[in-house]
Protein backbone atom coordinates (compact mmCIF):
# COMPACT_ATOMS: atom_id res chain seq x y z
CA UNK A 1 0.00 0.00 0.00
CA UNK A 2 1.53 3.40 -1.14
CA UNK A 3 1.21 5.87 1.55
CA UNK A 4 -0.85 9.02 0.80
CA UNK A 5 1.50 11.48 1.96
CA UNK A 6 5.10 10.99 1.00
CA UNK A 7 3.99 8.34 -2.18
CA UNK A 8 6.42 5.60 -0.56
CA UNK A 9 5.48 2.32 -1.37
CA UNK A 10 6.08 0.29 1.50
CA UNK A 11 3.36 0.49 4.44
CA UNK A 12 2.94 -2.04 7.53
CA UNK A 13 -0.47 -2.86 9.00
CA UNK A 14 -0.59 -2.23 12.89
CA UNK A 15 -4.08 -2.98 13.66
CA UNK A 16 -7.02 -4.76 10.96
CA UNK A 17 -10.63 -5.27 12.21
CA UNK A 18 -14.03 -5.99 10.96
CA UNK A 19 -16.22 -3.05 10.44
CA UNK A 20 -19.26 -3.35 12.33
CA UNK A 21 -21.71 -4.53 9.41
CA UNK A 22 -18.25 -7.42 8.34
CA UNK A 23 -18.27 -6.46 5.11
CA UNK A 24 -15.26 -4.32 4.92
CA UNK A 25 -11.71 -4.89 6.57
CA UNK A 26 -10.52 -1.56 8.80
CA UNK A 27 -6.70 -1.51 8.40
CA UNK A 28 -4.42 1.28 10.32
CA UNK A 29 -1.10 1.86 8.29
CA UNK A 30 1.78 3.14 9.17
CA UNK A 31 4.53 4.36 6.41
CA UNK A 32 7.66 3.05 6.81
CA UNK A 33 9.38 6.55 5.97
CA UNK A 34 8.07 8.94 6.97
CA UNK A 35 5.92 7.40 9.84
CA UNK A 36 2.50 8.98 9.30
CA UNK A 37 -0.26 6.86 10.12
CA UNK A 38 -3.27 6.53 8.19
CA UNK A 39 -6.26 4.12 7.46
CA UNK A 40 -7.51 2.29 4.52
CA UNK A 41 -10.87 0.06 4.82
CA UNK A 42 -10.54 -2.94 2.26
CA UNK A 43 -14.25 -4.27 0.90
CA UNK A 44 -14.76 -7.78 0.24
CA UNK A 45 -15.75 -8.57 -2.88
CA UNK A 46 -19.15 -10.44 -3.26
CA UNK A 47 -20.75 -12.13 -5.83
CA UNK A 48 -23.60 -10.34 -7.78
CA UNK A 49 -26.94 -11.42 -6.94
CA UNK A 50 -29.44 -11.12 -9.08
CA UNK A 51 -33.10 -11.40 -8.99
CA UNK A 52 -35.50 -13.40 -10.82
CA UNK A 53 -38.99 -11.19 -10.50
CA UNK A 54 -42.31 -12.57 -10.94
CA UNK A 55 -41.98 -11.10 -15.11
CA UNK A 56 -39.51 -13.60 -15.17
CA UNK A 57 -37.13 -10.23 -16.15
CA UNK A 58 -33.64 -10.07 -13.76
CA UNK A 59 -32.43 -7.22 -11.74
CA UNK A 60 -29.15 -6.76 -9.42
CA UNK A 61 -30.08 -7.40 -6.00
CA UNK A 62 -30.86 -3.97 -4.23
CA UNK A 63 -31.00 -4.11 -0.54
CA UNK A 64 -32.67 -0.58 0.03
CA UNK A 65 -35.62 -2.36 -1.88
CA UNK A 66 -35.86 -4.42 0.82
CA UNK A 67 -35.81 -1.81 3.66
CA UNK A 68 -38.09 0.47 2.09
CA UNK A 69 -41.11 -2.40 1.65
CA UNK A 70 -40.04 -2.96 5.73
CA UNK A 71 -40.38 0.57 6.52
CA UNK A 72 -43.14 0.47 4.94
CA UNK A 73 -44.88 -2.57 6.41
CA UNK A 74 -43.32 -0.79 9.68
CA UNK A 75 -44.16 2.61 9.84
CA UNK A 76 -46.52 3.81 12.93
CA UNK A 77 -45.52 0.63 14.69
CA UNK A 78 -43.12 0.28 17.51
CA UNK A 79 -39.82 -1.20 15.56
CA UNK A 80 -36.87 0.74 15.89
CA UNK A 81 -34.76 1.24 12.32
CA UNK A 82 -32.16 -0.88 13.86
CA UNK A 83 -34.82 -3.39 14.19
CA UNK A 84 -35.51 -3.31 10.46
CA UNK A 85 -31.83 -2.88 9.77
CA UNK A 86 -30.89 -6.32 10.93
CA UNK A 87 -33.37 -7.92 8.84
CA UNK A 88 -31.84 -6.40 5.63
CA UNK A 89 -28.70 -7.33 7.17
CA UNK A 90 -29.88 -11.07 8.12
CA UNK A 91 -31.63 -11.82 4.78
CA UNK A 92 -28.17 -10.03 2.86
CA UNK A 93 -26.37 -12.11 4.82
CA UNK A 94 -28.31 -15.34 4.42
CA UNK A 95 -28.38 -14.65 0.65
CA UNK A 96 -25.07 -14.21 0.25
CA UNK A 97 -24.10 -17.56 2.45
CA UNK A 98 -26.27 -19.78 0.09
CA UNK A 99 -23.91 -19.08 -2.93
CA UNK A 100 -26.26 -18.96 -5.65
CA UNK A 101 -26.22 -16.56 -8.56
CA UNK A 102 -29.77 -15.96 -8.92
CA UNK A 103 -32.46 -15.95 -6.54
CA UNK A 104 -36.46 -15.16 -6.74
CA UNK A 105 -38.20 -11.98 -5.60
CA UNK A 106 -40.43 -14.85 -4.40
CA UNK A 107 -37.91 -16.42 -2.20
CA UNK A 108 -36.91 -12.66 -1.04
CA UNK A 109 -40.36 -11.97 -0.24
CA UNK A 110 -40.92 -15.55 1.96
CA UNK A 111 -38.06 -14.46 3.73
CA UNK A 112 -38.58 -10.81 4.81
CA UNK A 113 -42.24 -12.04 5.86
CA UNK A 114 -40.64 -14.94 7.92
CA UNK A 115 -38.77 -12.21 9.82
CA UNK A 116 -41.42 -9.67 9.97
CA UNK A 117 -43.93 -12.28 11.79
CA UNK A 118 -41.40 -12.63 14.84
CA UNK A 119 -40.42 -8.99 15.16
CA UNK A 120 -43.86 -7.36 14.74
CA UNK A 121 -47.20 -9.40 13.53
CA UNK A 122 -49.33 -6.12 12.04
CA UNK A 123 -45.83 -5.48 9.90
CA UNK A 124 -45.96 -8.97 8.65
CA UNK A 125 -49.63 -8.67 7.48
CA UNK A 126 -49.15 -5.09 5.98
CA UNK A 127 -46.16 -6.45 3.99
CA UNK A 128 -48.51 -9.93 3.62
CA UNK A 129 -51.14 -8.05 1.81
CA UNK A 130 -48.90 -5.75 -0.39
CA UNK A 131 -46.73 -8.76 -1.47
CA UNK A 132 -48.94 -11.21 -1.87
CA UNK A 133 -51.60 -8.93 -3.45
CA UNK A 134 -54.37 -9.19 -1.34
CA UNK A 135 -57.65 -8.59 -3.00
CA UNK A 136 -60.80 -8.36 -0.43
CA UNK A 137 -61.74 -8.26 3.34
CA UNK A 138 -61.57 -12.35 3.29
CA UNK A 139 -58.25 -12.47 2.07
CA UNK A 140 -56.89 -10.61 5.06
CA UNK A 141 -58.67 -12.76 7.23
CA UNK A 142 -57.15 -15.83 5.99
CA UNK A 143 -53.94 -14.71 6.34
CA UNK A 144 -54.55 -13.29 9.81
CA UNK A 145 -56.10 -16.72 10.92
CA UNK A 146 -52.78 -18.35 9.70
CA UNK A 147 -51.03 -16.04 11.80
CA UNK A 148 -53.15 -16.80 14.55
CA UNK A 149 -53.04 -20.83 14.27
CA UNK A 150 -49.41 -20.82 14.19
CA UNK A 151 -49.04 -19.08 17.45
CA UNK A 152 -51.25 -21.59 19.13
CA UNK A 153 -48.88 -24.47 18.30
Amino acid sequence: MKCPFCEHPDTKVIDSRHTEDGHAIRRRRECEKCSRRFTTYEKIEEVVLMVIKKDGSRETFDRNKIMSGIVKACEKRPVSVSDMEKIVDEIERGLNNMMEKEVSSTFIGELIMDKLKDLDEVAYVRFASVYRQFTDINTFISEIENLLGSKKK
